[in-house]
């Protein structure tokens, strides 16, 4: 059940209006957008509520997001957030497991959830006249859910069965899965949100039962309803079903470690058994999304390395010098430092470091030269059209506050950021390229296709 929501999957979704959009005139007009109207209160035990009443469509979004990721996984315990998202399906006191399927499928909706570094998020969406049927199932699985031995035990199967399937099976799994790891030194982003499974192995009931205590609570939590409802009705449902949920007394941990500065450029190698071909991945850090105005800026210096055939790292690596098959560029933005990501996936008969020089050549191009007014256009265009496609729905609405609010720690970001992307200029992209990625170290990551008979002794190792 678990997506990655980042905008990496966002990107890659644009490619969607590549062709319709240069093949039309670009307006650099800033365009007004009507801002979400958002109605936020917070219940006395701590839970924050937000709503957006919109009776466009007779559907509503439920989303309960929990301030709790991969970062928050125990030492030595890696998966946690990712494997209490699966067991968030299990029974409950007065519910049967997969009676969330039930509660949405069998009423024409539909329901999912996500783990990320951060959050851990549950997304319903299904016909109004069944709103309060998942308030009282939200609320249900927070205070009353079965944590038993059972539930445990086969849901850690399915989550390590995801793992061999995602990372091990997927012949470049191993090198995603590897960014995170191998680019914080401190910080515990180095734990992958999927985890691993020797951790998940060594994990006990009793471990299962403290995160659930220490991290699922209603101080700890969002919840967030979006479409056809009346306030006052939600006001008076919400009240009934989260409100009488007690707030712990114990505090929340929360991450304290501090990602120092990278003194130095740092090389790994990550050898696969299931890769075809080559790879190579570079990262730099960037700053926390809550703290730094700078995030619509590095998406559009993403969009136009990666964005779509005309992109320059398209055209420089698969078009004119045909060293890869496949690229990639993502400002990964977290509540802590995030990432910057380029990533080549190799033609046959071309090896990483063909891949890095170029990538690196863009990279300085990209901060120093001048950036034509209709590829800046165009990516912005781009960039912005998927966010408004977004928002023509219930669920959309709810997920970019989502985003706003526990990411970049203000639900109001969810309307400043799309005047931010509109305002951002070639100016704005050679600063922060200038800023943060070039003539910064990185993290080079080359992925190097293994027999399977060969040794797999020095994984990993730095040069």
């Amino acid at each position: 059940m678990s997506l990655r929501l980042r905008p990496a999957s966002l990107l890659a979704s644009l490619g969607l209006f590549a062709v319709a959009v240069v093949s039309t005139p670009l307006i650099a007009t800033e365009l007004s957008i009507p801002p979400i109207q958002y109605h936020q209160r917070t219940l006395p035990n701590g839970l924050q509520v937000i709503s957006v009443e919109d009776h466009a469509s007779p559907n509503v979004a439920v989303q309960m997001w929990y301030h709790v990721g991969s970062k928050d996984d125990p030492q030595g315990r890696s998966g946690f957030a990712h494997l209490f998202e699966h067991l968030m399906f299990k029974s409950t006191k007065h519910m049967h497991a997969e009676q969330f399927d039930r509660l949405t499928e069998d009423v024409g909706g539909a329901n999912n959830a996500s783990t990320g570094d951060d959050v851990t998020n549950y997304f319903e969406v299904v016909p109004s006249n069944h709103l309060q049927t998942l308030l009282w199932a939200e609320a249900e699985r927070l205070s009353n859910l079965n944590v038993d031995e059972k539930n445990f035990k086969s849901e850690r199967a399915v989550v390590e069965e995801e793992y061999r399937q995602s990372v091990l099976a997927n012949p470049y799994g191993k090198l995603f899965n590897a960014i995170d790891p191998k680019s914080y030194t401190v910080h515990p982003y180095q734990r992958p949100t999927i985890g691993s499974i020797e951790d998940l192995e060594a994990a006990s009931l009793q471990n299962v039962i403290d995160f659930h205590n220490t991290f699922y609570r209603p101080d700890n939590a969002t919840l967030i309803v979006a479409g056809d409802f009346d306030q006052k009705q939600l006001d008076a449902w919400v009240d009934q079903y989260f409100g009488w949920i007690a707030k712990p007394s114990t505090p929340i941990p929360q991450v304290t470690a501090k990602e120092p500065r990278r003194k130095k450029n740092l090389s790994y190698t990550v050898t696969s058994e299931t890769a075809p071909l080559p790879a190579v991945a570079i990262t730099w850090l960037i700053p926390p999304a809550s703290e730094s105005a700078d995030n619509a800026a590095l998406q559009v210096a993403a969009g136009l390395l990666s964005q779509g055939e005309s992109s320059r790292l398209y055209q420089s690596l698969v078009y004119r010098h045909q060293v890869a098959q496949d690229i990639g560029a993502d400002a990964d933005t977290r509540v802590g430092p995030g990432l910057f990501a380029t990533y080549a996936i190799m033609a046959s008969g071309h090896k990483p470091a063909e891949a890095e020089k170029l990538l690196r050549e863009e990279i300085i191009w990209l901060a120093t030269q001048p950036i034509a007014d209709d590829e800046l256009a165009k990516v912005k265009t781009q960039l912005l059209t998927s966010e408004l496609k977004q928002r023509q729905t219930a669920q959309g609405i709810a997920f970019a506050l989502g985003q706003a609010t526990l990411i970049e720690g203000n639900p109001e970001r969810a309307n400043s950021d799309l005047t931010a992307l509109q305002q951002v200029s070639a100016e704005d992209v050679h600063r922060v390229m200038q800023k943060y990625i070039n003539g910064e170290h990185s993290v080079t990551i080359n992925y190097l296709p293994q027999a399977k008979t060969e040794s797999a002794a020095g994984k990993g190792d730095a040069k």
